[in-house]
Protein backbone atom coordinates (compact mmCIF):
# COMPACT_ATOMS: atom_id res chain seq x y z
CA UNK A 1 0.00 0.00 0.00
CA UNK A 2 2.72 2.22 1.07
CA UNK A 3 4.41 1.22 -2.19
CA UNK A 4 0.95 2.23 -4.29
CA UNK A 5 0.79 5.03 -2.38
CA UNK A 6 4.57 6.34 -3.20
CA UNK A 7 4.12 5.77 -6.90
CA UNK A 8 1.22 7.99 -7.31
CA UNK A 9 3.44 10.58 -5.44
CA UNK A 10 6.06 10.33 -7.81
CA UNK A 11 3.83 10.52 -10.34
CA UNK A 12 1.94 13.65 -9.10
CA UNK A 13 5.87 15.47 -8.25
CA UNK A 14 6.65 14.33 -12.35
CA UNK A 15 3.43 15.96 -13.49
CA UNK A 16 4.00 19.45 -11.19
CA UNK A 17 7.86 19.46 -12.34
CA UNK A 18 6.97 19.24 -16.50
CA UNK A 19 3.74 21.67 -16.04
CA UNK A 20 6.40 24.10 -13.93
CA UNK A 21 8.11 25.68 -16.72
CA UNK A 22 5.17 26.47 -18.74
CA UNK A 23 3.60 28.00 -15.97
CA UNK A 24 6.61 30.11 -14.76
CA UNK A 25 7.92 30.64 -18.46
CA UNK A 26 9.39 33.06 -19.27
CA UNK A 27 11.35 33.53 -15.70
CA UNK A 28 14.48 36.03 -17.07
CA UNK A 29 15.48 37.51 -19.77
CA UNK A 30 14.69 35.43 -23.99
CA UNK A 31 17.54 35.58 -26.47
CA UNK A 32 16.12 35.69 -30.30
CA UNK A 33 19.37 34.52 -32.69
CA UNK A 34 19.36 36.25 -36.22
CA UNK A 35 21.95 34.27 -38.54
CA UNK A 36 22.55 36.77 -40.56
CA UNK A 37 24.20 40.61 -39.66
CA UNK A 38 22.49 43.39 -38.85
CA UNK A 39 20.31 45.38 -40.96
CA UNK A 40 19.33 43.10 -43.48
CA UNK A 41 15.60 41.79 -43.82
CA UNK A 42 15.89 38.86 -40.94
CA UNK A 43 17.03 41.41 -38.46
CA UNK A 44 14.60 43.80 -39.16
CA UNK A 45 11.49 41.46 -38.87
CA UNK A 46 13.27 40.19 -35.42
CA UNK A 47 13.89 43.05 -33.80
CA UNK A 48 10.04 44.80 -34.83
CA UNK A 49 8.69 40.99 -33.44
CA UNK A 50 10.89 41.02 -30.34
CA UNK A 51 10.15 44.32 -29.40
CA UNK A 52 6.13 43.61 -29.20
CA UNK A 53 7.50 40.38 -27.63
CA UNK A 54 8.69 41.91 -24.58
CA UNK A 55 5.79 43.75 -23.92
CA UNK A 56 3.53 40.54 -24.27
CA UNK A 57 5.76 37.56 -22.62
CA UNK A 58 6.41 40.52 -20.09
CA UNK A 59 10.25 39.35 -19.93
CA UNK A 60 13.31 41.29 -22.66
CA UNK A 61 13.69 39.50 -25.69
CA UNK A 62 16.87 40.37 -26.80
CA UNK A 63 17.90 40.36 -30.78
CA UNK A 64 21.86 38.57 -30.90
CA UNK A 65 23.00 38.63 -34.57
CA UNK A 66 25.37 35.12 -35.10
CA UNK A 67 25.72 35.64 -38.54
CA UNK A 68 28.29 33.86 -41.11
CA UNK A 69 28.72 30.38 -42.85
CA UNK A 70 25.29 31.08 -45.00
CA UNK A 71 23.48 31.33 -41.91
CA UNK A 72 24.41 27.66 -40.44
CA UNK A 73 26.51 28.93 -37.46
CA UNK A 74 22.94 30.80 -36.06
CA UNK A 75 21.15 28.12 -36.89
CA UNK A 76 23.39 25.28 -35.68
CA UNK A 77 24.21 27.82 -32.00
CA UNK A 78 20.08 27.55 -31.44
CA UNK A 79 19.80 23.83 -32.79
CA UNK A 80 22.30 22.72 -29.59
CA UNK A 81 21.15 25.24 -27.40
CA UNK A 82 18.98 23.61 -24.02
CA UNK A 83 15.70 23.19 -25.41
CA UNK A 84 13.97 25.97 -22.27
CA UNK A 85 12.38 28.67 -24.30
CA UNK A 86 15.83 31.06 -23.23
CA UNK A 87 17.59 30.51 -26.72
CA UNK A 88 15.25 31.05 -30.43
CA UNK A 89 15.79 31.20 -33.38
CA UNK A 90 14.24 34.16 -36.24
CA UNK A 91 14.97 31.13 -39.01
CA UNK A 92 14.71 31.81 -42.90
CA UNK A 93 13.79 30.42 -46.05
CA UNK A 94 18.01 28.95 -46.01
CA UNK A 95 16.73 26.46 -43.57
CA UNK A 96 15.02 24.71 -46.63
CA UNK A 97 18.17 25.38 -49.12
CA UNK A 98 21.12 24.69 -47.19
CA UNK A 99 20.53 20.84 -47.01
CA UNK A 100 20.91 20.42 -50.99
CA UNK A 101 23.83 23.37 -51.17
CA UNK A 102 25.97 22.41 -48.19
CA UNK A 103 27.62 18.76 -47.35
CA UNK A 104 28.42 19.34 -43.79
CA UNK A 105 25.97 20.38 -41.88
CA UNK A 106 26.34 19.83 -38.21
CA UNK A 107 22.73 20.14 -37.30
CA UNK A 108 19.03 18.79 -38.88
CA UNK A 109 16.65 21.67 -39.40
CA UNK A 110 13.41 19.15 -39.74
CA UNK A 111 14.95 17.14 -36.67
CA UNK A 112 16.78 19.53 -34.00
CA UNK A 113 14.44 22.57 -34.40
CA UNK A 114 10.93 22.99 -33.31
CA UNK A 115 9.34 25.45 -35.21
CA UNK A 116 6.82 27.94 -33.64
CA UNK A 117 5.15 30.06 -36.15
CA UNK A 118 5.98 31.53 -40.15
CA UNK A 119 5.92 34.97 -39.00
CA UNK A 120 6.27 36.50 -42.83
CA UNK A 121 7.09 35.70 -46.68
CA UNK A 122 8.75 38.44 -48.64
CA UNK A 123 8.68 38.69 -52.45
CA UNK A 124 11.89 38.26 -54.48
CA UNK A 125 11.52 40.49 -57.46
CA UNK A 126 12.82 39.74 -60.93
CA UNK A 127 14.29 43.21 -62.20
CA UNK A 128 16.28 44.08 -65.18
CA UNK A 129 18.26 46.41 -66.52
CA UNK A 130 16.55 49.19 -68.21
CA UNK A 131 18.57 48.74 -71.36
CA UNK A 132 17.01 45.28 -71.86
CA UNK A 133 14.22 46.13 -74.34
CA UNK A 134 11.58 43.99 -72.24
CA UNK A 135 8.46 45.11 -70.43
CA UNK A 136 6.79 41.90 -69.21
CA UNK A 137 8.02 38.20 -68.12
CA UNK A 138 6.41 36.70 -71.24
CA UNK A 139 8.50 39.17 -73.45
CA UNK A 140 11.62 38.10 -71.17
CA UNK A 141 11.51 34.38 -71.98
CA UNK A 142 10.94 34.61 -75.18
CA UNK A 143 14.21 37.22 -75.75
CA UNK A 144 16.31 34.76 -73.66
CA UNK A 145 14.88 31.73 -76.18
CA UNK A 146 16.02 33.82 -78.93
CA UNK A 147 19.41 34.76 -77.29
CA UNK A 148 20.39 31.59 -75.68
CA UNK A 149 23.13 31.99 -72.93
CA UNK A 150 23.61 35.57 -73.81
CA UNK A 151 21.72 37.20 -71.10
CA UNK A 152 23.45 37.13 -67.91
CA UNK A 153 21.57 36.28 -64.30
CA UNK A 154 23.14 37.81 -61.02
CA UNK A 155 22.36 36.21 -57.63
CA UNK A 156 23.42 36.93 -54.26
CA UNK A 157 25.71 33.91 -53.94
CA UNK A 158 25.62 30.62 -55.17
CA UNK A 159 22.98 28.55 -53.27
CA UNK A 160 20.78 31.64 -51.86
CA UNK A 161 17.35 32.13 -52.03
CA UNK A 162 18.01 34.85 -55.22
CA UNK A 163 19.85 32.31 -56.98
CA UNK A 164 17.47 29.46 -56.81
CA UNK A 165 14.73 31.92 -57.57
CA UNK A 166 16.12 32.34 -60.79
CA UNK A 167 17.00 28.54 -60.93
CA UNK A 168 13.75 27.61 -60.70
CA UNK A 169 12.33 30.69 -63.11
CA UNK A 170 15.78 29.59 -65.75
CA UNK A 171 14.07 25.56 -65.16
CA UNK A 172 10.38 25.82 -65.86
CA UNK A 173 10.73 28.93 -68.48
CA UNK A 174 13.42 26.99 -70.38
CA UNK A 175 15.87 29.27 -70.82
CA UNK A 176 19.87 29.13 -70.59
CA UNK A 177 21.26 31.68 -68.65
CA UNK A 178 24.54 32.92 -68.06
CA UNK A 179 24.88 32.66 -64.14
CA UNK A 180 27.12 35.86 -61.99
CA UNK A 181 26.99 35.13 -57.77
CA UNK A 182 27.92 38.00 -56.41
CA UNK A 183 28.81 37.95 -52.40
CA UNK A 184 25.22 39.23 -51.33
CA UNK A 185 22.26 41.20 -52.77
CA UNK A 186 23.83 44.72 -52.48
CA UNK A 187 26.43 44.09 -54.38
CA UNK A 188 24.98 42.30 -57.28
CA UNK A 189 22.14 45.28 -57.71
CA UNK A 190 25.21 47.55 -58.31
CA UNK A 191 26.46 44.91 -60.90
CA UNK A 192 22.54 44.98 -62.55
CA UNK A 193 22.48 48.86 -62.03
CA UNK A 194 26.24 48.83 -63.77
CA UNK A 195 25.08 46.41 -66.44
CA UNK A 196 27.53 43.60 -65.59
CA UNK A 197 24.58 41.66 -65.53
CA UNK A 198 20.73 42.04 -67.46
CA UNK A 199 18.91 39.79 -64.79
CA UNK A 200 18.64 39.50 -61.34
CA UNK A 201 16.22 38.26 -58.15
CA UNK A 202 16.66 40.03 -55.65
CA UNK A 203 14.26 40.15 -52.17
CA UNK A 204 11.47 43.55 -53.10
CA UNK A 205 12.79 45.64 -49.21
CA UNK A 206 16.24 45.49 -51.20
CA UNK A 207 14.99 46.51 -54.86
CA UNK A 208 12.61 48.97 -54.11
CA UNK A 209 14.92 52.25 -53.66
CA UNK A 210 15.84 51.32 -57.03
CA UNK A 211 13.08 50.21 -58.46
CA UNK A 212 11.55 54.07 -57.09
CA UNK A 213 14.18 55.64 -59.45
CA UNK A 214 13.63 53.74 -62.33
CA UNK A 215 17.26 52.23 -61.76
CA UNK A 216 16.18 49.03 -62.10
CA UNK A 217 12.78 47.66 -63.97
CA UNK A 218 10.48 45.23 -62.23
CA UNK A 219 8.94 42.59 -64.42
CA UNK A 220 7.29 40.28 -61.52
CA UNK A 221 7.32 38.74 -58.42
CA UNK A 222 8.14 35.76 -56.49
CA UNK A 223 4.85 35.09 -54.65
CA UNK A 224 1.99 33.67 -55.48
CA UNK A 225 -0.04 36.58 -54.36
CA UNK A 226 0.89 40.47 -55.55
CA UNK A 227 3.14 42.67 -53.40
CA UNK A 228 1.43 45.06 -51.07
CA UNK A 229 3.90 47.33 -51.98
CA UNK A 230 4.04 47.13 -55.57
CA UNK A 231 0.71 46.12 -56.67
CA UNK A 232 1.05 47.06 -60.30
CA UNK A 233 3.51 44.54 -60.82
CA UNK A 234 2.26 41.26 -61.86
CA UNK A 235 3.07 37.54 -59.94
CA UNK A 236 5.74 35.44 -62.25
CA UNK A 237 3.13 32.92 -62.27
CA UNK A 238 0.21 34.97 -63.80
CA UNK A 239 2.52 36.93 -65.91
CA UNK A 240 3.75 33.60 -67.62
CA UNK A 241 4.77 30.72 -65.23
CA UNK A 242 1.59 28.81 -63.54
CA UNK A 243 2.76 27.67 -60.50
CA UNK A 244 6.02 29.34 -60.27
CA UNK A 245 6.55 30.54 -56.64
CA UNK A 246 9.54 31.03 -54.63
CA UNK A 247 8.99 32.66 -50.80
CA UNK A 248 11.81 34.71 -49.16
CA UNK A 249 10.80 33.65 -45.26
CA UNK A 250 11.42 34.32 -41.86
CA UNK A 251 9.69 32.43 -38.34
CA UNK A 252 10.44 32.16 -35.34
CA UNK A 253 11.71 28.23 -33.62
CA UNK A 254 12.64 26.62 -30.91
CA UNK A 255 15.27 23.94 -29.88
CA UNK A 256 13.37 20.50 -30.92
CA UNK A 257 12.27 18.93 -27.18
CA UNK A 258 11.35 22.34 -25.68
CA UNK A 259 7.97 21.54 -24.07
CA UNK A 260 4.78 21.92 -26.02
CA UNK A 261 3.06 24.33 -23.45
CA UNK A 262 5.70 26.32 -23.79
CA UNK A 263 5.82 26.21 -27.64
CA UNK A 264 2.05 26.96 -27.64
CA UNK A 265 2.82 30.11 -25.13
CA UNK A 266 5.34 31.79 -28.03
CA UNK A 267 3.05 30.67 -30.87
CA UNK A 268 -0.04 32.18 -28.92
CA UNK A 269 2.13 35.38 -28.46
CA UNK A 270 4.08 35.81 -31.30
CA UNK A 271 0.44 35.52 -33.50
CA UNK A 272 -0.65 38.04 -31.62
CA UNK A 273 2.53 39.93 -31.97
CA UNK A 274 2.24 39.87 -35.91
CA UNK A 275 -1.34 40.53 -36.06
CA UNK A 276 -0.84 44.58 -33.92
CA UNK A 277 -1.70 47.07 -36.15
CA UNK A 278 1.72 48.95 -35.15
CA UNK A 279 3.72 45.45 -36.06
CA UNK A 280 1.41 44.91 -39.22
CA UNK A 281 2.43 48.60 -40.56
CA UNK A 282 5.92 48.07 -39.59
CA UNK A 283 6.15 44.95 -41.41
CA UNK A 284 4.23 46.10 -44.53
CA UNK A 285 6.85 49.07 -44.93
CA UNK A 286 9.35 46.17 -45.35
CA UNK A 287 7.48 44.74 -48.17
CA UNK A 288 6.64 41.36 -45.54
CA UNK A 289 3.61 39.99 -46.12
CA UNK A 290 1.79 38.30 -42.47
CA UNK A 291 1.70 34.78 -42.22
CA UNK A 292 1.30 33.81 -38.39
CA UNK A 293 0.92 29.95 -39.08
CA UNK A 294 0.61 27.04 -36.53
CA UNK A 295 3.67 25.44 -35.56
CA UNK A 296 2.52 21.68 -37.23
CA UNK A 297 2.17 24.25 -40.04
CA UNK A 298 5.51 25.77 -40.25
CA UNK A 299 6.76 22.20 -40.13
CA UNK A 300 4.64 20.82 -42.76
CA UNK A 301 6.02 24.29 -44.56
CA UNK A 302 9.75 23.74 -44.17
CA UNK A 303 9.53 20.03 -44.92
CA UNK A 304 7.55 20.94 -48.41
CA UNK A 305 10.39 23.84 -49.04
CA UNK A 306 13.01 21.25 -48.47
CA UNK A 307 11.86 18.91 -51.16
CA UNK A 308 11.58 21.73 -53.76
CA UNK A 309 14.67 23.41 -53.31
CA UNK A 310 16.70 20.22 -52.99
CA UNK A 311 14.61 19.52 -56.82
CA UNK A 312 15.37 22.81 -57.72
CA UNK A 313 18.84 22.50 -57.11
CA UNK A 314 19.31 19.12 -58.61
CA UNK A 315 17.76 20.23 -61.81
CA UNK A 316 20.21 23.44 -62.12
CA UNK A 317 23.17 20.97 -60.93
CA UNK A 318 24.15 22.41 -57.92
CA UNK A 319 26.28 19.86 -56.26
CA UNK A 320 26.27 20.24 -52.33
CA UNK A 321 29.90 21.81 -51.51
Amino acid sequence: MHAHLAAIATALACLAATGAPAQTYPAKPVRLVVPSSPGGGTDITARILAHKLTELLGQQVVVENRAGAGTRIGNELVAKSPPDGYTLLMGLSTLAIIPAVYKAVSYDALKDLAPISQAVSVPNVLVVHPSLPVRSVKALIALGKSRPRELVAGSAGTGTNPHLSMELFRSMAGLELVHVPYKGSGPGIVGLMSGEVAIFFPSLASAMPHIKTARVRPLGVTTSARAETLPEVPTIAEAALPGYEAMNWFGVLAPAGTARAIIDRLHKETVAALKSPEVRKQLATEGAQIVASTPDGFAAYIRSETEKWARVAKAAGIKPQ
